[in-house]
């Protein structure tokens, strides 16, 4: 699943920036540049977009009031150097805020988050699903940055998710990825019929339960998760 993307910004280098790390997203395809934010009327005009990273500070159209001119809008990511615009970027609903300038692994962050959403609207727009089509729609893979490479993962095979501060180990059978992002990062972009937090610290992936025995989860790898207090309605659920 890929996602065309449109960069609406005044400034020809954060234009560069943004193709140079949607290059290493392979589910980000640009489609368009814009410097303007009403030649990104026109252009809107003439094609469909899925998503947008969007300037606010441009000539004669900021990108806030861009947004309060679309009829449909598509997913958009705010990238702007001025932090006093954000609470005002999500009450018109947009997927995050960059902060410029911002890193690689903030960018694919926001990113991730928006496949997150494009995948679900493409499944609510979808009528009369049956559970076995609604399963198929669900995404399998996504990217994890860890040791400077960016590594598909199939969340098929990922037993479990531990957080480690500012950081997330994601399991596999034998072997874990560490990765420069949060937890919570991770639990709104995962299915909840599969993964399920039962935890602060843990999100596991149910299919790989063996046994539940007090607070403790026994997966079918040898691995022990501890259930947290919080989270023992889970259990009726699995």
């Amino acid at each position: 699943m890929r996602m065309r993307c449109l960069i609406v910004d005044d400034e020809p280098l954060a234009h560069d920036v943004i193709l140079a790390y949607m290059a290493d997203v392979p589910f980000l395809e640009n489609a368009g540049q814009c410097y303007r934010a009403t030649e990104a009327l026109d252009f809107l005009s003439r094609q469909p977009i899925d998503l947008i990273f969007l300037d606010i500070r441009m000539p004669k159209l900021s990108g806030l009031d861009f947004l309060r001119t679309l009829p449909q809008q598509p997913l958009v990511i705010i990238a702007s150097a001025y932090e006093e615009h954000a609470l005002e970027s999500f009450e018109l609903d947009v997927c995050d805020y960059l902060l410029k300038p911002f890193r690689f692994d903030r960018f694919l962050k926001a990113a991730n988050r928006a496949l997150a959403t494009y995948t679900l609207r493409k499944q609510a727009a979808t009528p009369a699903l049956t559970p076995q089509s609604t399963s198929a729609l669900e995404p399998t893979h996504t990217y994890i940055k860890t040791d400077k490479k960016l590594v598909q993962v199939n969340l098929n095979e990922v037993y479990f998710l531990e957080s480690l501060g500012n950081y997330v180990k994601v399991w596999e059978k034998e072997r874990f990825l560490l990765t420069a992002r949060t937890l919570s990062s991770f639990e709104s972009q995962l299915s909840g019929d599969t993964f399920v937090r039962v935890h602060k610290s843990y999100i596991l992936n149910r299919k790989f339960v063996h046994y539940i025995e007090g607070n403790t989860i026994h997966l079918q790898n040898g691995k022990q998760l501890p259930l947290g207090k919080n989270y023992k309605h889970v259990v009726k659920q699995l």
